[in-house]
């Protein structure tokens, strides 16, 4: 199967409860200042490993800024074989402001 769906966070949240996985593709300033709790950074350098390690059954959510990338690498994972796989409508944006106390920050030293 190499299609994904969209869905909103309120569905996202609820896969996450069961067990979903959640990806977050934004650049690595913009990950660190927030992400969705418990959320993987994933780029183009961590993206095989990702691969070579991922349960292929277990739910994936990809996550952007807004929705849209995240369609795209949605597709893309949903590819590679992924059996289940969604692309967050509204993106960590819209999320944050639904869900404010589920958001973290990476700390410094």
């Amino acid at each position: 199967m190499t299609d994904f769906k969209r869905i909103s966070p309120e569905q996202a949240q609820a896969l996450r409860q069961n067990g979903a996985v959640v990806v977050d593709i934004r650049d690595p300033q913009s990950y660190a200042l927030g992400h969705i709790s418990g959320a993987r950074h994933l780029d183009n350098y961590s993206l095989a490993e990702f691969i070579a390690q991922a349960d292929f059954d277990q739910p994936l959510i990809v996550a952007c800024y807004h929705g849209n990338s995240s369609q795209g690498a949605a597709a893309y994972l949903a590819s590679q074989g992924f059996a289940e796989v969604y692309s967050l409508d509204g993106g960590f944006e819209l999320w944050r402001s639904l869900y404010p106390g589920d958001v973290s920050q990476q700390t410094g030293d």
